[in-house]
């Protein structure tokens, strides 16, 4: 727990994103076509990021936006570095300057930026002797390198490995491009913008003759590093959910990508790996990985298809699965479905023909519910998973899963557990199965979940020890 020993002047306020604190010199970055003149260390200030800003978030001390919500890029990515981040202050950029010192403050529950290098402490919990739940604990994680510093806080496993943290930093270059890049070096000779496109290829894959064996390659270490630091929990990993405009962005992307209007509702997760535009490009995740699962053994790797409209797109993907070597029940691989979309809820007993189980994404769920978008300013005060209309559907979902033969497991990885305590409260009573949080609400969110079970009448109360959870 970091707690704030003096106080100083506030030069911006925001909410804040985890409970962190950190400190350092200021650089305001407006583009992310600046983002070579940051520095480790740095705090980064920016009006809003996207993928694109990730590989300096990673090695930034804290990170403050203008806008954006709970639920924005900015939000989900500081909270799996465990990096402190205060979104929503309207005009930082305007107060804040670049070299300046700053202690970021996310502490006691608003986050503060204040003037200079201010005094604080740490304080440590002892992990001995955390009770156990039947409520699985579990985590999100997406960073490999983090993974096995994580992996160390007692925990059930991964619910949610993200692969776009892994495809934007370690390879950043749009899949067709690399599938295609013979065909790019002919066009490039008359075309600059491609010939970019194909040197950049050319420098990170340097080595691989096959240009799309260095995606593979890389896509699996990363899933690998995971998975290994889990090892023997399940690590569930979400195939890749950029939208349009994010893929747009990797190298060569814009050769691929359309230029939609609501991305957020449009050509992405499972409508795209059973599309013939795609499909090539998804048969690279495929092998990716099951390279993880056959070659490296690390078969406590399962997938999880996102945004999955009908069930007939699920039959649809797990059949282009199959037909790229990763068979339902073949080595004990287990395809979960994201539950993030009313219909998914609607219609959840034919969902549960199709796949092993569900996890509830909270914070796409409540957007299309409340029919709001989350990045926007204007309605982020509508925003929360807590509205009874989102809790009946979370509800609904976790009894038809619980009902059908055979039983489904059902957990969730949204932010609602992580950021609202009567929420996993909440879960806890309907039955849920697994929660996966953010790396630094583990903890407090088990000791929460314990003591809520012992009310209910389902916990054992046993003890865990930090060395037998993992």
């Amino acid at each position: 727990t970091y707690v704030l020993e003096e106080t100083g002047k506030v030069l911006v306020e925001g909410e804040a994103v985890g409970s962190k604190l950190g400190q350092g010199e200021v650089n305001v970055i407006r583009d992310a076509q600046e983002i070579s003149k940051f520095r480790k260390g740095q705090v980064l200030v920016t009006e809003m990021t996207d993928p694109d800003w990730e590989p300096i978030m990673k090695i930034a001390a804290a990170i403050v936006t203008e806008s954006g919500g709970r639920t924005c890029h900015a939000a989900i990515i500081s909270r799996e570095l465990g990096i402190p981040c205060v979104i929503g202050t309207g005009n930082a950029t305007e107060i804040l300057k670049t070299g300046q010192k700053v202690t970021v403050d996310c502490s006691e529950g608003v986050g503060r930026i204040y003037e200079g290098l201010l005094k604080y402490r740490v304080d440590t919990l002892k992990l001995d002797n955390l009770p156990r739940t039947k409520t699985q604990i579990m985590m999100n994680a997406g960073v490999p390198e983090k993974a096995f510093v994580q992996g160390q806080i007692p925990n059930d496993g991964v619910g949610l490995a993200r692969e776009e943290f892994i495809i934007n930093s370690y390879i950043g270059i749009h899949p067709l491009a690399l599938i295609e890049y013979e065909q790019l070096k002919e066009k490039a000779e008359d075309d600059e913008k491609i010939a970019e496109v194909v040197r950049t290829i050319e420098e990170r894959s340097y080595g691989y003759e096959n240009k799309a064996d260095f995606f593979v390659d890389v896509l699996a270490r990363g899933i690998g590093k995971i998975a290994a630091a889990f090892y023997p929990n399940d690590v569930i990993v979400r195939l890749s959910d950029f939208k349009s405009n994010e893929y747009a962005n990797l190298v060569g992307g814009y050769l691929y990508e359309p230029v939609e209007h609501n991305p957020m509702i449009g050509w992405r997760g499972a409508s795209r790996y059973y599309d013939e535009k795609f499909k090539p490009a998804f048969a690279l995740e495929c092998k990716a990985i099951k390279k993880v699962r056959d070659e490296m053994g690390l078969t406590n790797v399962k997938v999880m298809v996102p945004f999955c409209r009908t069930p007939d797109e699920g039959r649809k993907v797990i059949a282009v699965m199959e037909e790229f070597g990763l068979k339902q029940g073949e080595n004990g691989l287990e395809v979960y479905v994201m539950c993030e979309i009313p219909s998914n809820v609607v219609v959840a007993d034919q969902f549960a023909d199709v796949f092993d189980g569900f996890s509830i994404g909270s914070n796409d769920l409540t957007q299309l519910t409340l029919g709001l978008d989350r990045d926007s300013d204007l309605v982020a005060h509508i925003f929360d998973e807590r509205n009874e209309a989102v809790k009946r559907l979370v509800k609904q979902v976790i009894d038809v899963a619980h009902s059908h033969e055979p039983r489904r497991k059902i957990g969730i990885c949204g932010q609602a557990p992580s950021d609202f305590p009567e929420f996993a409260e909440f879960l806890v009573e309907c039955g849920i199965d697994s929660m996966s949080l953010n790396p630094d609400t583990v903890v407090k969110t088990k000791l929460l979940v314990a003591e809520t079970e012992k009310k209910l009448g389902v916990n054992k109360e046993e003890v865990i020890s930090p060395s037998s959870a993992i």
